[in-house]
């Protein structure tokens, strides 16, 4: 857990150089229409993969919190393992689209959100009924639905990356649209 959180303040670093090296481009080489739309996805991109760096450092501090309860007094929750597996998928599959430029693919990682929050809204359910039911399980809850909360906006931004990846491709900004999330449902 130690060496996700030392791991972040490297992902930091590289964002901060790579935003130096799209704004040295853009001044140096004046680049136009596809690779500009490039460079402005590939710094909003950039952007994303730092703010899931800092989620994976929230989840590992919660999570060593967690661990060292002497007492839990709420069952392991296997749905957080199920919501953390979908969020990686998601995120691998909006890399993979950005790899391969592939619309279809980042697509189908903008639907996948819609399990994440499903996930999402059925933990914290869990939870709540845990905390009305037993008002001690009230501060190992929130700190579980810290961690929840990190792995859903883990999927959130894993979502952003597969539309910076539609515009890239195809010059069409679905940001804030549902335009991606309508044409995924039609698929």
């Amino acid at each position: 857990m130690q060496q996700v959180v030392e791991r972040d303040r490297e992902v930091d670093a590289y964002e901060v150089g790579i935003d130096e090296d799209c704004t040295l481009l853009i001044a140096r080489r004046q680049p136009t229409a596809r690779d500009l739309r490039l460079v402005m996805a590939v710094s909003r991109i950039v952007t994303d993969l730092e703010r899931i760096g800092d989620k994976a450092a929230k989840i590992a501090n919660k999570s060593r919190k967690l661990h060292a309860v002497a007492i839990q007094r709420i069952p392991r929750l296997s749905e957080i393992q199920h919501c953390a597996r979908l969020a990686i998928e998601m995120l691998q599959s909006a890399l993979d689209s950005l790899a391969r430029m592939d619309i279809d693919t980042a697509r189908q990682a903008i639907g996948a959100d819609k399990a994440i929050d499903a996930a999402f809204d059925a933990i914290l359910r869990q939870l709540i009924t845990f905390m009305m039911e037993d008002p001690r399980t009230i501060s190992e809850a929130l700190d579980i639905i810290w961690v929840v909360k990190a792995i859903e906006r883990v999927g959130d931004h894993a979502s952003n990356i597969a539309e910076n990846v539609i515009y890239i491709v195809s010059g069409e900004d679905v940001r804030h649209t549902g335009a991606a999330r309508m044409k995924t449902d039609e698929a």
